[in-house]
């Protein structure tokens, strides 16, 4: 017998059912909109993951999860009367319309430069339409605060960057910062713990994450893929270390530091 093939309208269907007062599952009527917000945020670093390691497979499933979780969040948004999934997907079908007139209008937008100039043209406009008879609205407003914070700090500068307060080249960046580094450094003669530490770093660690932007690099990414190098690179060195019948401690550190040197070389040959 095939195994029945299910849709979008079973996958809703079953999220009420599991959400049922009377006959659902116990852990999914407890959750709210907090308790799952981790689960929404693992989900799409997953699906992040499989997509760095061009795993097709694995990338289909992820996207199964992170849509549950968009399920799950429209199904308690109806549960209290606020909106229901058809209204999600109304509302970003619009949105899409609204931001492509070159596809869905007569608007002529040349190449990819005008039309994200055009897409932050209509995001402005928008923000400024939901906050109309409200205080006037700031450069920087609507950044979320629950976004990994290199990919923040990036947005608030680029936010900062269309109205003029930006860098006028990487080089001025480079300056900056070296003039942090240099401030952090002058922190070493204060006590651990001090409020004032962790004050320069973040400075040096949004100076950085300005440089990247600069020269256009991606920091997210690039914290990522240094994570993966010395992830790599380390799994190495405890690899010789095992041939010798050693274990990487303290006492082997200036051996640590040789294999490390050799590992890193031999990947660059």
């Amino acid at each position: 017998m095939a195994p029945r093939r299910y849709d979008l309208d079973d996958l809703l269907a079953i999220m009420a059912r599991l959400r049922d007062p009377r006959s659902g599952c116990p852990w999914d009527l407890a959750q709210t909109f907090a308790t799952i917000l981790p689960f929404t945020l693992e989900e799409a670093y997953e699906v992040a993951d499989a997509i760095e390691r061009d795993d097709m497979p694995e990338l289909r499933d992820e996207l199964g999860d992170l849509l549950l979780q968009v399920v799950f969040h429209a199904r308690m948004a109806e549960e209290r009367g606020s909106f229901a999934f058809a209204e999600v997907v109304q509302a970003i079908c619009e949105k899409l319309v609204r931001r492509h007139p070159h596809v869905f209008a007569d608007t002529a937008l040349d190449d990819g430069a005008a039309v994200r100039e055009h897409w932050e043209r209509v995001k402005a406009a928008e923000r400024a339409a939901k906050g109309a008879g409200a205080a006037p609205s700031g450069a920087l407003d609507g950044v979320a605060r629950a976004l990994p914070a290199l990919l923040r700090a990036e947005k608030l500068q680029r936010r900062a960057a269309r109205v003029g307060f930006d860098w006028d080249d990487a080089a001025g960046v480079f300056a900056k910062v070296e003039e942090e580094l240099a401030e952090c450094r002058e922190t070493l003669a204060r006590p651990a713990g001090d409020p004032e530490r962790l004050h320069e770093v973040g400075d040096l660690l949004f100076s950085c994450v300005n440089l990247a932007r600069h020269l256009g690099v991606d920091a997210e990414q690039a914290l990522r893929e240094a994570g993966q190098r010395f992830e790599r690179r380390f799994g190495a060195v405890e690899s010789r270390l095992r041939e010798a019948g050693q274990a990487p401690a303290a006492e082997l550190r200036d051996e640590m530091e040789r294999l490390w040197v050799e590992v890193k070389r031999e990947e660059r040959n």
